[in-house]
């Protein structure tokens, strides 16, 4: 058997007691198991294909001329684990991103089938690799409507804070200067300013502009969102309009009022005229449209 199929047989933890003789009996038979030792003590966070090939490249530079035939094998070898410990480094670490644009919803199955409802201009990342029975892990930046299956922890990390469940259903929505958790299942830990707040099935937490708001009870199943309705109590109206540009794709220009003004009341996706006529009209508001831009202006 010649050098490189023992290299490969051993390689494999393959040789017969004799091989594993002839292959010990190899002239480079040090310089081999060097080599492979190198390669084992890469360490995946730092790990670079790139440069531990040219490492290994100049090594071989360095060696007599004379000895270069037989390192052409073990090159390759030393290539193939090198780019094999990249290709596991690289899907054990890659994180799934799913996002939503204007206008734009989207419902995403997570790995243990609980379902997540994404809001227009919304994102979440999870890790399907990092995903186990002890550690269910999303990061979520817009809103998002949670069903989550009963099991380990399930936490949704959001630059405002952090929700943590077992098995239930909620919602999060995490906007500028706003951050709002409601519970319609089960109970939720609310974790935001060093602050744990629990809620039950029909409570909700809310701050605004870094401002805790006192919360009314939630009688629905749901949020109005999932069908295709924003609804809003005692909301500043900045809040209204910018959820108004994310479901219509639109710009809305209100400089010259108090965008700072309360509002309640629902504004529905599905036509932009009636929704709106649902926030101009208790504002006593009108409106005119210049291209993609929606102007409002006192009647």
């Amino acid at each position: 058997m010649d050098k490189e199929q023992l290299i490969l047989k051993w390689l494999d933890n393959n040789l017969t007691p004799q091989e594993l003789e002839a292959f010990k009996a190899l002239e480079d038979y040090e310089a081999i198991i060097k080599l492979s030792n190198y390669s084992q003590g890469f360490k995946a966070p730092n790990f670079d294909t790139e440069a531990n090939y040219n490492a290994v490249l100049s090594k071989l530079n360095k060696t007599p001329k004379a000895n270069k035939n037989w390192w052409t094998p073990v090159l390759k070898i030393a290539a193939i684990l090198a780019i094999c410990f990249g290709a596991y480094y690289y899907t054990t670490t890659l994180d799934t991103v799913i996002v939503t644009q204007l206008a734009e919803k989207s419902i995403i199955e997570l790995p243990d089938n609980s379902s997540v409802n994404l809001n227009a201009q919304s994102s979440i990342t999870y890790n399907t690799n990092q995903w186990t029975s002890k550690t269910r892990e999303v990061s979520l930046k817009g809103e998002a409507f949670f069903k989550v299956e009963k099991g380990s922890t399930f936490d949704v990390i959001t630059p405002s804070g952090t929700v943590t469940v077992i098995g239930t259903q909620f919602n999060v929505k995490q906007r500028l200067n706003y951050f709002e958790v409601t519970c319609f299942e089960g109970i939720v830990s609310v974790q935001s300013n060093d602050k744990k707040t629990i809620l039950n099935a029909g409570q909700s937490f809310l701050i605004i502009n870094n401002k805790t708001i006192n919360s009314h009870p939630v009688t629905k199943h749901n949020p109005d969102w999932i069908n295709n309705v924003s609804s809003f109590i005692s909301v500043p109206l900045n809040q209204v309009l910018a959820e108004f540009e994310r479901q219509y794709n639109v710009k809305i220009d209100a400089k010259n009022f108090d965008q700072n003004v309360l509002f309640s009341g629902k504004f529905t996706h599905d036509d932009i005229t009636i929704a709106l006529q649902s926030i101009t009209q208790p504002l006593q508001l009108q409106y005119k449209k210049v291209n993609n831009t929606i102007i409002l202006t006192r009647e």
